[in-house]
C-alpha cells in the first residue's frame, strides 16, 4: 500500500501576509451572518470592562485610605476621578464602620448582578480563549472537557468555547449568547466545508485523501473561532482596556507621568520578547497539523484495506507505518509545544520585569507623600490591567499565527472548484437516450482515457460495454451522468449538451450502481430505498427478489429491518452487490448504469437478474459493464473498446460474425480461460 500523499497533503507552502489577508476577509464573511450576537456579545464585553476599569479599584482605595487609615472623605472628591464625586458626596459624613458597610453591599449587589471580583491570572490563555487584562469575574459562567494535550479534546472544547468576563446573572446571559455563536460559528463551517467535498468533483477526490479531509472538518474549523475569541476578547477588548485605563491615569495621576511611562513602556518590551517567535509558531503549528492529518489518513487507510493487509501478511509493515506517523506527529507537536512555552517564558520574562520598575518607581512617590496608601493599590491594578493587555497581545499574535494555519487549510478544500450543481437547465424525463461525438477525455495529470468516442444508447435499450481492464469502460459510462466531463467532442442527453443541464436535474434521472458496493450504516431496506425514500415495503421486497437478495435478507435476524452498520462486515461480497443492485433498481430513473453487475453473483442470480434487466429496459436506458458472457450476449448493442477508443460495435452476433474481430477474439480467449 503506498503512503505516498497528496498533492496538498506535501509541504504546505508557508503562508504569506496576502494569504494572511485573505483568510481574514473570508472569515469576516462568515461572522456576518452572526452580526447581532456578535454586537451583543460587545456590549457586554464594553459594560463589563468600562465598569471593570472606572470603578473596581477605587473602592479598595476607599477602605484603605478613610477606613483603615482613618482619613476623612473630602466632599469635593479630591484625589478621585469626577465620576466617584456621588459615591464620595454619599460617604463624606458616614462613620468608619458604616462606610465599610455601606461598601459591603454595594459589593454584594455587583456580585450577583455581575461578579466583579477578579479570580484569574492577568492575561492567561485557556482553551483558545483570552481572558482580556484583568481577567475574569468571580463566578464567570465557562464551560468545557477535562482538557489534556491531546487535539480531540482540545477541539471539542474549541468548537463549544464560550465564556463571560462577568458573572452572576449578566455573566450566564453573556455566556450563552456566546455559546450559540460558537457553536453556529463551528456549525456552519463543518457543515458547509463536509457539503462541499462531498460535491468536489471525482478527479479531484481521488487525489484528497480521506483521513485529511476528515481532519479539516473536524479539528481545522475551530479556528475560526479561535479567531474571532482573539479579536473580540483579545484585540478589542484589550485595546478598550488600555483606552480607558489610560484615561483615568491621566486624569487622576497626571502628576506623575514616569508611572504612566513605566506602564506604557511594557507593551514594546513585551513585544519585543515575543513577537521573534510569531513567525516560528506559525510554520510550527502547520506542520503539526499536516502531521496530524498524515496520521488521521494512515488509520483511515489501514482500517479501510484491513483485509488485504492481513491477507497479504502486512500487519508489521502497516504497524510499522502506522508507528512512523504517529511519531512523526507527536515529534512535530513537541515542536510546536516548546516553540509556545518559549514565547511565554519570554512574555513572562517581559511582565516581570516590568512590575519591578513600576513597584520601585511608585514606591517613592508613596513614601515622599505625593500620593496615598490607596493610590498605591489603584496605581498598581491599573499598572497590572497595563501589563497584562500587552501580556497577552503578545499571546494573541503568535496565537493567530497559528489559528491562521488552521483556517487557511478549511479555505483551501473550500476554494477546490465544485462540480456546477447550480448551474444548468432542468431536464424533462429523459425520451431518446445518449449520444456522443468525437468525445475525448484526458485526466488532469495528462493520462488520455478516452479518444474519438461516437456512441449511441437509447431508451428501451440495453447496451453493453466491453473491453480489457484499463480500456476505458468506466471513464465512458461517467461520463453520461456528468462524474467526468469530456475534454473535447460532445456528450448529450435527448440532443442537449450534458454540459449544459444542471447535475441534479441530470443525476435524478441515472441510477449508477458501482463496483465497489457502496452502503450505508442504516436498515437494508433504507439502504435499497436511498434513491427512491417513497418506495413502500412491497417494492423493496420485489427488486431485493429481482436483485436475489430477499432470501438471504428474510434469513437475517431483523430481515429488512437489520442496521448494515453493525452486519456488513459480515455479509459476502455477493451479498452487498445485491443490495446495491436492488438500491439501482428501485430508484425511479430513466438511465440505469451497472458496472460488473454480476461479477460476485451465482449463475442462477445471474439469470434472474439479466431477466430483471430486460424488463427494466422497456422504460429505461441499461447500461452495462462487463466482462462475463453471459451477461454480455443478450444486450441490444456492445461496444468493444481498446486502449480508449471504440474499436467494434453491434449486436453479440454481428461482432462474432467477423473472422479476425477484437470483440471475437476476446470472446474465444476468456471461453479458453473457463
Amino acid at each position: 500500500m503506498s503512503s505516498t500523499p497528496s498533492n496538498d497533503q506535501q509541504h504546505e507552502q508557508e503562508i504569506t501576509f496576502r494569504q494572511t489577508m485573505q483568510v481574514f476577509g473570508k472569515l469576516l464573511s462568515y461572522l456576518s451572518l452572526f452580526k447581532a450576537r456578535i454586537f451583543t456579545k460587545l456590549g457586554f464585553m464594553t459594560f463589563e470592562h468600562v465598569l471593570r476599569i472606572l470603578l473596581l479599584p477605587w473602592p479598595l482605595k476607599i477602605v484603605v485610605d478613610h477606613v483603615i487609615l482613618g482619613e476623612p472623605i473630602a466632599a469635593d472628591g479630591t484625589g478621585y476621578p469626577s465620576y466617584m464625586e456621588p459615591i464620595l458626596l454619599f460617604l463624606s459624613d458616614k462613620t468608619s464602620q458604616e462606610i465599610m458597610s455601606w461598601i459591603l453591599v454595594i459589593g454584594i449587589m455587583m456580585v450577583i448582578l455581575i461578579g466583579m471580583t477578579p479570580n484569574r491570572g492577568a492575561g492567561r490563555k485557556e482553551t483558545g480563549r483570552y481572558t482580556g487584562a484583568a481577567a475574569g469575574a468571580l463566578g464567570a459562567p465557562s464551560a468545557e472537557l477535562a482538557q489534556g494535550h491531546d487535539t480531540a479534546t482540545q477541539t471539542e472544547n474549541a468548537s463549544n468555547a464560550a465564556h463571560s468576563e462577568m458573572g452572576g446573572l449578566f455573566g450566564i446571559l453573556e455566556f450563552n449568547i456566546h455559546l450559540r455563536l460558537s457553536q453556529s460559528l463551528n456549525h456552519l463551517l463543518r457543515s458547509e466545508l463536509a457539503d462541499h467535498i462531498k460535491s468536489l468533483p471525482i478527479t479531484t477526490l481521488d487525489e484528497q485523501r480521506i483521513g485529511d479531509s476528515v481532519y479539516r472538518v473536524i479539528y481545522d474549523t475551530t479556528s475560526a473561532s479561535g479567531i474571532y475569541q482573539a479579536l473580540t476578547l483579545g484585540l478589542y477588548g484589550g485595546i478598550l482596556m488600555i483606552c480607558l485605563t489610560l484615561y483615568v491615569m491621566f486624569t487622576s495621576f497626571g502628576s506623575a507621568p514616569e508611572v504612566i511611562a513605566v506602564g506604557i513602556l511594557v507593551g514594546p518590551l513585551t513585544f519585543l520578547f515575543v513577537i521573534p517567535f510569531a513567525r516560528l509558531a506559525r510554520r510550527k503549528s502547520q506542520a503539526s497539523r499536516l502531521a496530524g492529518s498524515e496520521t488521521t489518513s494512515n488509520i483511515e487507510e489501514g482500517m479501510a484495506n484491513v483485509l488485504a493487509v492481513q491477507s497479504l501478511g502486512g500487519n508489521k509493515r502497516e504497524s510499522e507505518r502506522f508507528a512512523a506517523a504517529s511519531n512523526e506527529s507527536f515529534r512535530k507537536f513537541r515542536s510546536e509545544t516548546l516553540v509556545k512555552l518559549l514565547f511565554g517564558h519570554a512574555g513572562s520574562m517581559a511582565f516581570l520585569t516590568g512590575q519591578i520598575v513600576f513597584f520601585l518607581v511608585i514606591a517613592g512617590y508613596v513614601i515622599d507623600g505625593t500620593f496615598t496608601a490607596g493610590d498605591y493599590f489603584v496605581l498598581f491594578y491599573y499598572f497590572f490591567v497595563l501589563s497584562a493587555v500587552f501580556y497577552s497581545f503578545g499571546f494573541l499574535y503568535t496565537e493567530l499565527q497559528v489559528f491562521i494555519a488552521g483556517l487557511a487549510r478549511v479555505f483551501g478544500l473550500l476554494d477546490l472548484p465544485s462540480e456546477r450543481f447550480a448551474d444548468g437547465i432542468q431536464i424533462p424525463a429523459i425520451q431518446q437516450g445518449v449520444k456522443m461525438e468525437q468525445v475525448a477525455l484526458t485526466y488532469p495529470d495528462g493520462r488520455v482515457a478516452l479518444q474519438n468516442i461516437n456512441l449511441e444508447a437509447r431508451l428501451g435499450e440495453i447496451v453493453a460495454l466491453v473491453g480489457p481492464t484499463g480500456a476505458g469502460k468506466t471513464s465512458l459510462a461517467y461520463l453520461i451522468p456528468s462524474f467526468l466531463q469530456a475534454s473535447a467532442g460532445k456528450v448529450s442527453i435527448d440532443g442537449v449538451d450534458v454540459k449544459d443541464i444542471s447535475v441534479p436535474s441530470l443525476r435524478e434521472q441515472v441510477a449508477y450502481v458501482f463496483q465497489e458496493t457502496q452502503l450505508f450504516s442504516d436498515s437494508i431496506a433504507d439502504n435499497i430505498r436511498y434513491g427512491n425514500p417513497a418506495a413502500s415495503m412491497q417494492e423493496v421486497q420485489a427488486v431485493a427478489r429481482t436483485a436475489g437478495a430477499h432470501d438471504f435478507i428474510s434469513a437475517l435476524p431483523e430481515g429488512y429491518k437489520t442496521n448494515l452498520g453493525t452486519i456488513t462486515s459480515k455479509l459476502s461480497v455477493g451479498q452487498k452487490q445485491r443490495i446495491s443492485i436492488a438500491r439501482g433498481l428501485l430508484k425511479e430513473s430513466r438511465i440505469l448504469i451497472l458496472d460488473e453487475p454480476t461479477s460476485a453473483l451465482d449463475p442462477e442470480t445471474e439469470s434472474y437478474l439479466i431477466d430483471a434487466l430486460h424488463h427494466a429496459a422497456e422504460k429505461k436506458l441499461v447500461v452495462i459493464i462487463a466482462h462475463r458472457l453471459s451477461t454480455i450476449t443478450h444486450a441490444d448493442r456492445i461496444y468493444f473498446l481498446e486502449n480508449g477508443m471504440i474499436k467494434e460495435s453491434g449486436s453479440h452476433e454481428a461482432l462474432m460474425s467477423a473472422q479476425d474481430g477484437r470483440y471475437r477474439n476476446y470472446v474465444e480467449l476468456q471461453a479458453g480461460r473457463n
